[in-house]
């Protein structure tokens, strides 16, 4: 694309970001003299770009009110940035129609990528895959969550009626701080201003949001919304608490116990029945760097612990429940009968 072309398409970016564009600020923008930038905005007008001159110590460019702006034009790292995103958006929780519009969003962009880029993009969507697989019904309403993010942009109290996991509806007056997505689901936290405490919500429970007259001061500094949503997740009630004993450090835990999951807390006194130490550490570990850790999360279901517990490769006990014991033991008669049938 010939330089003074570029040039053209750039102004026009720039005037479509918005505001009033002083003659100074588009000339250093594009590295040419203020007389040239008058030449570009000709050539706008020229296309029927409908550029507005405006006068006065502020004054500068700007497009006409009501222009409805050209097709998007983008890069191929923008295109492929663009479609990454919009690939890794749908392990977001996405309604059936949002996931519509991201597959028709994704096949425009597609369509046009010059074909050694739509290449190598889709060797790479064909071998990506994820960790978690995308929910299917656990997406907000696109008009509650946009007015929620409003209101947490703006400091302002919302009213939400929400439907919480039993069943039980309420209306709600909140002060939120942020949205979290998180296992597929879209949260938001902050305070519950009837009873002046931080609590969090499952936007997808909410079936209307309202923004109210007012504003609210956030707090300064502390826990990011992210950090409030996973540290109210381990404290959570469910069905069963769950307390082992784990031998390993504290990053090695970790990889299977995250901060949203679990509490970690030092303990001293080892085992009664202490467990063998393992055999051909892993090369790198520093056995001195391990010690007894107390690892306490809740759960409703426990049948997904003994994998998981098998999965860390570490020595370890388990203080309660009696049933994880009893599922543990039989995952380890199934694993030793595999092993003796092959």
């Amino acid at each position: 694309m010939p330089r003074p072309t570029g040039r053209v398409l750039t102004l026009l970016e720039l005037l479509q970001s918005g505001g009033t564009r002083t003659v100074a600020e588009l000339a250093d923008r594009l590295a040419v003299e203020g007389r040239t930038v008058r030449r570009y905005v000709d050539q706008l007008i020229d296309l029927d770009v409908p550029v507005e001159s405006v006068r006065g110590r502020y004054g500068g460019y700007r497009l006409g009110p009501g222009y409805r702006l050209p097709p998007l034009m983008l890069s191929d790292d923008e295109a492929l940035a663009v479609l990454l995103g919009l690939v890794a958006g749908r392990r977001a929780g996405l309604t059936p129609a949002q996931r519509t519009a991201n597959e028709t969003a994704s096949a425009k962009i597609r369509r046009v990528l010059p074909q050694h880029i739509a290449r190598r993009l889709d060797a790479l969507l064909e071998t990506l895959d994820f960790t978690d697989r995308p929910r299917e019904s656990d997406a907000p309403d696109t008009a509650v969550l946009l007015t929620v993010a409003d209101a947490v942009r703006h400091r302002r109290p919302v009213s939400v009626r929400y439907t919480d996991r039993e069943g039980q509806r309420s209306e709600r007056t909140l002060h939120p701080y942020g949205i979290v997505a998180h296992g597929g689901r879209w949260y938001v936290t902050g305070v519950d201003a009837r009873i002046g405490e931080e609590r969090t919500f499952r936007l997808d429970r909410v079936a209307d949001a309202r923004t109210l007259p007012g504003s609210f001061d956030a707090p300064e500094g502390g826990p990011s919304p992210a950090e409030r949503l996973l540290s109210g997740f381990a404290a959570a009630e469910h069905r069963h608490e769950v307390a082992l004993r784990i031998h390993g450090t504290a990053e090695q835990i970790r990889t299977r116990f995250p901060a949203g999951l679990a509490t970690l807390s030092e303990h001293e006194d080892a085992p009664t029945h202490e467990p063998a130490p393992m055999r051909d550490p892993t090369p790198g570990r520093d056995p001195a760097a391990e010690r007894w850790l107390r690892v306490e999360l809740r759960a409703e279901r426990l049948d997904w612990l003994p994998p998981l517990l098998a999965s860390l490769d570490r020595p370890f006990v388990i203080e309660r429940p009696d049933e994880l014991r009893d599922l543990v033991a039989a995952l380890a008669d199934r694993l030793a009968s595999c092993a003796r049938e092959g």
